[in-house]
This record gives C-alpha cells, structure tokens and sequence, in this order.
C-alpha cells in the first residue's frame, strides 16, 4: 500500500487527509498555522513531520492542497523540496488550483528526478470534503491515474481523467471562471433587486426550484438569506487569484476574455476594500456596499 503524505490540512486538506488515515493509509501531514487539524489527525493516527524533506522521505505519494502555483513552487524546488528528497518513482498530486503553464514546467522539472507530478484540482467544499465526496479533475497518464485512484476514491464521489499532465488545472479554471462568474452575477442582480425595491428573500422566491437554480446557487444564498458565514469557505482573495490565473489562460490562448474580465474586476474591487478575507458568498455584500445597499446585517 502506497505511504501517503499531506501538504496543506486546512479548510479542503483537513477533510480530505482525515478520509485517507480513516481508510487504512500511513498518512505523514505537515505543521500547520493552525494546530487544530493537525492535532485532530494525529489523533486519527497520523504522524507529523518537522519538514517537506522529512516528509518527502516517508511518503510514496504526496498531497498538496495549498493557495496556488506560487506555494506549490515553493513545495517543490530546492534542496529541501519534494523533488530533491522523494524517492525515484514518487508521485506528487497538486490538489491546488494552480496556473497551467507553471504546472507544466514543475512536471517536466520533476521528470528528472524520476517522479511525476499530477495535477487533481477540486470541485466543491469543506463540507464534501469532511464527507469524503468532493469532485475532482486529474490531468495524467492513463498509466499514473490507475495508481492514483484508489487514493482518490477515499475522499472523492467524482473523479474525471480529463487528459494528461497540465489538463486538470486547465479544466479546474474554466469550472471557477463559471462558479466565480455564477458569484458575481449573483452579487450584481440581488443589489439591483434591493435598489428597485425586491427583498433578497423575494428574488430567492422566484429563482430557487426554477431554471436557474443550482447548487452553486442555494450555497450563495444560504449566506445572503442566513448570514451562514460558513456557507462556502472560499476566500475572495483566491477567488482573485483565481480569475487572474483564468485570464492568463486566455491570454495563452489568444482569445478575448471580456466576461472574464469583468468578473476579475469584481473580486478585484472587493480586494481592494479589504475584503480579501471574506468569503465569496459575501461578495454581494461589498458589491451593496458600493451602491448605498444593505442585503442583510454583517455575520458576527
């Protein structure tokens, strides 16, 4: 059986790292800021380790769950990354919702220390990762994929083979372009309503259980209408991040992005204010804000 290791235990990696201990795995996790999720694991039967190179040296496969390709790099490079101190014939899955171009060159970077890299970024949230049944999208060999799935199958209920190295994390972007997009059109039509004199709850009268609704949808509303804080723990800084990592896809493409663009701008806005902590449901409050609107009182 493969030696697991986790980089990254927060809001998705916790959910995810306590499914593959709980499912007979060796599992070696990381420190983290916050020693809640580590200490939960290491009650679950986890070992700890003091760095990526102690890490690296007790796992066959290695997970990272972290911000974006800029940590992943990090992860990676250097005398004390995975590369230099993973065993010949190690895998290295990014779960991360990472910028394609850097994706390619770690793979090829680590193809020469013999270990592959994988790309399986996620679909959904904290919740369904608890639960053991988030989606995912994995760019690898037909080959690498049947050696990686029995370890996805542990917190995953979906799990596409989009295509080679690479192909996840484009696929990933094209997924957030549409949720993140779903956000900020969400934000901007419940303040028009607000501004023309139709409550929150009676927009959601009319969407919810009609063509328009979804589950992205009732997540979102779930914090408008409840003030749920915790409804989507998604960062609209990432969401940022996100949306630039989409726009350099584009430009990579030579195509025009004017819709991507414009939702880059709505998380961008919100920065700005900063409300980069906040969570994506709550952009539709910052966008309230802008237009002398309330949807609802601020979440302690």
């Amino acid at each position: 059986m493969e030696t697991i290791g986790f980089i990254g235990v927060g809001f998705m990696g916790h959910g995810m790292a306590k499914n593959i201990v709980e499912k007979g795995y060796a599992l070696t996790v990381m420190g983290h800021r916050n020693r809640a999720p580590v200490e939960d694991l290491l009650g679950r039967g986890a070992k700890e380790a003091k760095s990526v190179a102690d890490l690296a040296r007790a796992s066959t496969i290695v997970f990272l769950c972290v911000t974006g390709s800029k940590e992943v790099e990090a992860m990676i490079r250097g005398p004390e990354g995975l590369a230099a101190n993973l065993a010949k014939g190690s895998i290295i899955v990014d779960c991360s919702t990472s910028d394609p171009t850097s994706t390619t060159a770690l793979f090829h970077e680590c193809a020469a220390h013999g270990i592959t890299l994988v790309d399986a970024p996620l679909g959904r949230t904290p919740k369904e990762a608890w639960e053991g049944t988030l989606d995912t999208m994995v760019g690898a060999t037909d080959e690498v994929f049947a050696r990686v799935k029995p370890v996805f199958e542990t917190w995953a209920g979906r799990i596409v083979h989009i295509g080679g190295p690479g192909e996840g994390h484009k696929m990933k972007l094209v997924n957030n372009f549409l949720s993140l997009g779903y956000a900020a059109l969400y934000s901007e039509a419940l303040v028009l309503a607000q501004k023309v004199g139709i409550a929150p709850a009676k927009f959601d009268s009319v969407i919810r259980g009609g063509r328009m609704d979804c589950g992205f949808y009732q997540t979102f509303m779930k914090y408008t209408l409840e003030r749920d804080k915790d409804a989507h723990k998604f960062t609209l800084a990432n969401a940022y991040k996100d949306m630039r990592y989409v726009e350099a896809m584009a430009d990579d493409a030579g195509i025009s992005n004017p819709l991507g663009n414009a939702v880059k701008n709505a998380y961008a806005s919100a920065l700005n204010m900063g409300k980069g902590g906040d969570f994506v449901p709550m952009l539709g409050d910052h966008i309230a804000e802008l237009n002398g609107v309330s949807l609802g009182a601020k979440p302690k």
